[in-house]
């Protein structure tokens, strides 16, 4: 085996562990994000035209915060490998090293950034494996009341085996991950398949009219749209673990063409089957 081929080889391996640890929050997104857009409560009229621009803001969301911003732009700004607040803190330090009233504001701006991330580090699992068991109560409601425990489980388990290192996670939940993907992807297509027009959400255009033509609700809309990216900041902080290289091609490969069709697939579910009062996500 040559070298190129060896590398290759390891370039994959890594991209397959960056999967199983990096994009397990944001891959599960589609199980609330959309739920939450085209929540009634919001007060905007469920409508074709307003479930495109809704699909359309959280695809140029993914578009712009995820790959342009996280891929492409700030996993550039990486401290000898490592990413996350402490190594760009690291980096606008020794920027500013001949400027020692910096020092202290700079410092300030790192620890707070770091309470960000710790808060969203306790709060986010919680939140995604709730949102995952709750599908229990689609199958039946007779599961109802299991939902809590199980969630505690749940993150029980996950959090005692976290302990065993990066690379027995990876190792275990990145093959996990790819049928997950690929089923968000398939359902995704067979949506799309049957309610085409909604690949107009890919017209930016659909997006900015969607969350300027609302008023206040529009504001709390976009903060809904947002739950589409929850765990964009995994993709820079543990960069240190597989590179950005490997975390680069899972996200371009597989998961972004997977969120894209699934979150186009639900807009497609919406618009055959609209239930304002009860919205649907896949």
């Amino acid at each position: 085996m040559d070298q190129t081929e060896e590398s290759t080889q390891s370039g994959a391996a890594l991209a397959l562990a960056a999967l199983g640890v990096v994009y397990g929050d944001i891959g599960t997104s589609p199980l609330y994000a959309v739920k939450e857009v085209f929540n009634p409560s919001h007060g905007i009229v469920f409508s074709t035209a307003n479930v495109v621009g809704g699909v359309s803001a959280i695809f140029w969301a993914l578009m712009i915060v995820v790959s342009v911003k996280y891929v492409i732009l700030i996993m550039r700004a990486d401290n000898k490998g490592e990413g996350g607040i402490m190594a760009l803190l690291a980096l606008a330090s020794a920027s500013v090293k001949d400027h020692a009233k910096w020092g202290v504001p700079l410092a300030l701006v790192g620890v707070f950034g770091a309470a960000l991330f710790y808060g969203d580090g306790v709060i986010t699992p919680a939140i995604s494996v709730l949102s995952a068991i709750e599908g229990l109560e689609v199958a039946t409601p007779a599961l109802k009341p299991y939902v809590v425990p199980l969630t505690i489980v749940v993150l029980i388990a996950l959090f005692a085996f976290q302990r065993t290192g990066t690379a027995t996670v990876g190792a275990l939940f990145g093959p996990v991950m790819i049928v997950w993907f690929a089923t968000l992807a398939l359902i995704g297509i067979l949506n799309i398949l049957k309610t085409p027009e909604i690949l107009g959400a890919l017209n930016p255009l659909h997006a900015f009219g969607f969350l300027s033509q609302h008023g206040l609700a529009s504001f709390v809309v976009l903060g809904a749209v947002f739950l589409a990216v929850t765990g964009a900041e995994a993709l820079y902080a543990d960069m240190g673990h597989f590179g950005k290289r490997a975390i680069r091609a899972a996200w371009f490969s597989w998961v972004f063409p997977a969120l894209a069709l699934n979150y186009l697939g639900q807009g497609a579910l919406l618009i055959g089957n609209p239930r304002p009062s009860k919205t649907r996500s896949i």
